[in-house]
């Protein structure tokens, strides 16, 4: 089945209403679109996420710092709601003039340090706390699938993800193509996941914080409806061991629900200031 031929026009145009399930928000310029400060709570780190993929990456870090015993990793997470535009105030702008989650402010030192982008966050905290990164020659495999997860997830999230669930009609090309890429990426894990243990060597790392919580959900099943099935996501057994053991840690079932606003209430944590507030949550 052929898809409807599009002709671009010469030069393109911002049309509001093409922008499906994200017209509301969705536009082709940055900046604050409204004067709205951000909340601060009495912790050194201020995290503003949600709990996307991308915003599970810095929770479940915090998470695995305090479960390592680094108590100076203590924070405050704020919940962002980047479906009604809570990404374009000004006080979230400041911190991160591309307007994503999760963004982190740094106030341990003598002058506060906004961090944005979430493999930034993850390496600045690794560094600060000499955790989860070594230092050794096994560092720059980390990095290298640090910055394979990063530069792999707009194919997923975007790519995959829009096409096959968010947009408003669907089309057989984007589909494939990015179902194609998708299944290529798992695969790349897959056999890599093969010969070691984690995706940086044997031991667990920011590698495998940044990439688990964008594969687990297809493992499980969790996100964009029924893309487990259609990618046929059981062929990757080897990336169904790891997501699965990773997903027992303490600290990534409490990392995952941090600033989670969909779901069972039992299972959402808006905000995260201290440890009792994972009391009578279900994670």
């Amino acid at each position: 089945m052929s898809d409807p031929i599009y002709t671009p026009p010469e030069v393109w145009a911002f049309d509001a209403e093409n922008g499906g399930r994200f017209a509301s928000i969705n536009r082709p310029t940055a900046g604050a679109r409204e004067t709205k400060e951000l909340p601060v709570g009495e912790h050194d780190f201020q995290l503003y996420s949600l709990a996307t993929p991308n915003g599970v990456k810095a929770s479940v870090m915090f998470e695995e710092l305090l479960e390592a015993g680094h108590a100076g990793a203590e924070y405050d997470a704020w919940t962002v709601d980047i479906s009604e535009g809570g990404q374009f105030g000004s006080g979230f702008v400041d911190l991160n003039p591309n307007s994503k989650i999760p963004t982190l402010l740094d106030r341990s030192g003598q002058e506060p340090v906004r961090v944005f982008e979430s493999g930034a966050i993850l390496m600045h905290l690794a560094e600060m706390f000499g955790a989860f990164l070594p230092t050794d020659h096994t560092r720059a495999e980390v990095l290298s699938w640090l910055f394979w997860q990063v530069g792999s997830a707009p194919f997923i999230g975007g790519g995959f993800g829009h096409f096959y669930a968010y947009a408003p009609e669907k089309y057989e090309y984007p589909i494939n193509r990015y179902a194609m890429e998708t299944k290529r990426l798992f695969d790349v894990a897959d056999q890599r996941l093969a010969q070691s243990e984690y995706l940086g060597g044997k031991d667990y790392t920011i590698a495998d914080i940044a990439t688990w919580p964008w594969l687990s959900p297809f493992v499980v099943g969790g996100i964009y409806g029924e893309a487990r099935t259609f990618l046929s996501i059981h062929e990757y057994t080897h990336v169904e061991r790891w997501a699965k053991q990773i997903g027992e840690r303490p600290a990534v079932r409490r990392g995952r629900i941090v600033n989670k606003a969909w779901g069972e209430e039992d299972e959402q944590l808006l905000e995260r200031h201290s440890a009792s507030d994972f009391e009578g949550k279900t994670f």
